[in-house]
């Protein structure tokens, strides 16, 4: 067997099981919060182009995807980032979720016969973790830093890092915070590539999910914005997963340097990562449709903006910049453990909430994510209320 595979840590939602394995909830609807899986239902044109385009089953599809498709999302990404230029043929490619994508790219970049090291946000997506360890490399935590809208604090890696390090991830909108990299973290991020030549993974798959009139900076934006030239050692992934609400389908997309790309596709062509003509073809009839997104963006808003204020009686959490979680610190009057908090909260009111511990590790003497918890808001409007106002029962009868 693989040794590596030994240095994988439990996701967190199996954490989570295990932190639950011996409690009896009380006996109300069971209310999850803890999973970010969008609820909001599927448009229907999009099951329709899907239901009308069975025939693909019987086609091997290739593994950079139709023309059609590239075409797109090159048009997609054009309109909703003023980028200038992009060629569908060299500087995109479809992915079977941006989860996959993640994973492969680090298996295409990283060399493994040098000592390498891979920045990751510290709390992050797990998949950036896993990734690593199954390069061959080793991850670096940089601490969300709550004084910097818990952006990491890059200027504080030393030199004797960089040196070592081939891939940076970052996730903005980020998950768990919300947090959305400004141009100037960008030009930072940028400069840092440039001297120690690393790739930049730009993990964006809650781009289109924001509370305010600007929408998310987006790293090619941000290159385009800097005077970037081709993307240089940038590749940005998305998805329609929270979009356009059709998770089932796994469908995304990589798109930026085309140096990149063409050993990337290389990679996904030995790996098996091509993508079904139907789902191809429902892909297509999402990426052009924006009217279905931004209902769905006002879905959002009109959650956040009910439920953020309650919980702020009982908790100290903030709007976030955009996505669809709340990142709030639990123990305002009360010393508890978020892993505790998660746990009583689903006991005695039945409401699950992923303990922030679970996102993070302990890095730099501190896990960054302790005595905080990550709520996803994907249910319908009633039912996120009716787990806020179980959210901050609870907290009062804690507080006594």
């Amino acid at each position: 067997m693989n040794p590596l595979l030994d240095r994988l840590q439990p996701y967190p939602f199996e954490k989570l099981r295990q932190l639950f394995s011996d409690v009896s909830p009380v006996r109300l609807k069971p209310i999850s919060l803890g999973i970010g899986e969008p609820k909001h239902p599927t448009p229907s044109f999009i099951r329709s182009a899907l239901a009308n385009s069975l025939d693909g089953l019987a086609t091997y599809p290739t593994t950079a995807g139709s023309d059609a498709l590239r075409i797109a999302i090159c048009s997609w990404l054009q309109q909703r980032y003023a980028l200038d230029e992009l060629d569908p043929a060299t500087q995109v490619l479809p992915v079977n979720g941006s989860r996959e994508a993640l994973f492969a790219l680090a298996q295409t970049v990283i060399d493994p016969s040098r000592d390498a090291l891979v920045v990751c946000p510290n709390p992050f997506y797990q998949i950036y973790e896993g990734a690593t360890y199954l390069a061959g490399a080793q991850p670096y935590f940089a601490n969300s830093d709550p004084q910097r809208n818990f952006a990491p604090d890059f200027g504080s890696i030393p030199h004797e890092i960089w040196q070592k390090v081939q891939l940076l991830y970052i996730c903005s909108p980020g998950n768990p915070t919300g947090a959305v990299l400004s141009l100037e973290d960008w030009k930072q991020l940028f400069e840092l590539s440039d001297r120690y030549n690393f790739v930049i993974a730009s993990d964006e798959c809650y781009s289109e999910i924001y509370f305010k009139n600007d929408p998310p900076l987006g790293g090619m934006e941000a290159a385009q914005k800097l005077g970037r030239t081709g993307f240089p050692r940038l590749i940005s992934f998305s998805s329609l997963s929270k979009r356009s609400n059709v998770p089932g389908m796994r469908s995304g997309f990589v798109a930026g340097d085309a140096s990149i790309l063409k050993k990337f596709l290389l990679y996904r062509t030995y790996h098996g990562g091509a993508m079904s003509p139907v789902i191809q073809a429902a892909s297509i009839a999402a990426w052009k449709d924006e009217q279905h997104v931004e209902q769905n963006r006002e879905k959002y808003k009109a959650k956040f903006e009910r439920i953020t204020p309650l919980l702020q009686e009982v908790m100290d959490v903030d709007f976030p910049d955009a996505g669809f979680y709340l990142w709030a610190k639990v123990n305002r009057n009360v010393d508890i453990s978020d892993t505790e908090y998660a746990r009583r909260l689903y006991a005695e009111y039945n409401v699950t909430v992923l303990p922030g511990s679970y996102l993070a590790r302990e890095a730099h003497g501190i896990n960054p994510g302790q005595h905080r918890i990550r709520m996803a808001l994907v249910a319908e409007l009633d039912e996120c209320l009716e787990a806020a106002e179980r959210i901050v029962e609870f907290s009062k009868r804690l507080a006594k």
